[in-house]
């Protein structure tokens, strides 16, 4: 079957699934890509694009690839042959995204990324992701504070095709390695996820018993960490987590996880989109293309602010 058969195939399967709109109104449409909805950060993100893009008189077609690189490059392929206008992605792997984007910019379609970046630049119009070493080191220095500049700790760290994985641990480790007294025991991945930090987490503490402290990547990670030392009656372990999620600001609500940082995901996704609409206009945004959006501690004595990825007033 030829590419061409294929593509239009896709589109089909995506049309008769109610993923695509009618080809009569792709014109005016905005494709919104990101990993899946079951993390509430990229729900939070697609949510955001969705409302931002009906305001600014857009139909939207959301999809995502589950952190699939194949199948974001379908997704495209889809994406390209409804003749979308603009497409608002947050990537499946920095160095494995940079193909797809540039299909679609050779397609005359540009895209603008959101929370993770990919290693090219002029290939996307914006990339618009959170200050992720800035947030890391202000959760690295609550994590100090909350351990009392001592104690063993364990790190779990997120999915290693994500730049942003890498970018927290150097965060979180020039502020942590400069006390002595803090000594990492176990570091090791959970792949974002809360099932797989469950697992991780269970088997981290019957390697090390001395754990007094976890810093955790992502808040879904945070969670499953916490939810294996409550099982094993360890509520004393200090966690602090990333993103700034409702189930984090409720457990620290409860006096379970003490802190998290908040990267404003709603905010940075409706601002890619109001700048793919100015771009769409105007040719242009009027910002460089990289842009970085700083984040804020969220513990105690804020949660109860903290709304969907957004402190509210």
């Amino acid at each position: 079957m030829n590419f061409k058969r294929r593509l239009l195939l896709s589109t089909f399967a995506l049309a008769m699934a109610g993923a695509l709109p009618s080809l009569a109104n792709a014109a005016d449409t905005i494709a919104i890509i990101t990993p899946s909805h079951d993390n509430p950060f990229f729900k939070a993100e697609a949510d955001g694009a969705a409302a931002k893009a009906k305001e600014l008189g857009y139909e939207t077609m959301v999809l995502v690839h589950d952190d699939d690189a194949n199948k974001q490059s379908e997704l495209f392929d889809s994406a390209i042959a409804a003749g979308v206008k603009a497409i608002i992605l947050d990537n499946a792997g920095a160095d494995a995204s940079v193909a797809a984007v540039q299909k679609a910019k050779d397609a005359g379609i540009p895209s603008f990324l959101i929370d993770r970046e990919i290693t090219a630049s002029g290939v996307a119009v914006s990339q618009i992701v959170s200050n992720n070493y800035q947030g890391a080191q202000l959760g690295a220095e609550e994590f100090v504070k909350l351990m009392g500049e001592k104690g063993d700790f364990a790190e779990l760290l997120g999915k290693e095709s994500d730049t942003n994985a890498g970018i927290r641990s150097k965060g979180y480790h020039d502020v942590i390695d400069q006390y002595p007294d803090m000594k990492m025991l176990a570091q090791q991945t959970a792949n974002w996820s809360q099932t797989e930090a469950y697992t991780v987490m269970e088997s981290m503490l019957q390697a090390n018993p001395s754990i007094k402290g976890v810093i955790s990547g992502n808040d879904t990670m945070a969670m499953g960490a916490y939810a294996a030392l409550e099982a094993a009656g360890r509520t004393d372990v200090i966690v602090v987590g990333f993103d700034g999620s409702n189930d984090v600001r409720d457990s620290i609500a409860k006096g379970g996880i003490k802190a998290t940082v908040l990267q404003p995901a709603f905010a940075q996704a409706q601002l890619a989109v109001t700048q793919a609409d100015a771009f769409l206009k105007t040719g242009k945004t009027g910002v460089e293309e990289k842009q970085l959006m700083d984040c804020v501690l969220v513990n105690g004595d804020n949660a109860a602010k903290l709304e969907t990825f957004a402190l509210k007033d």
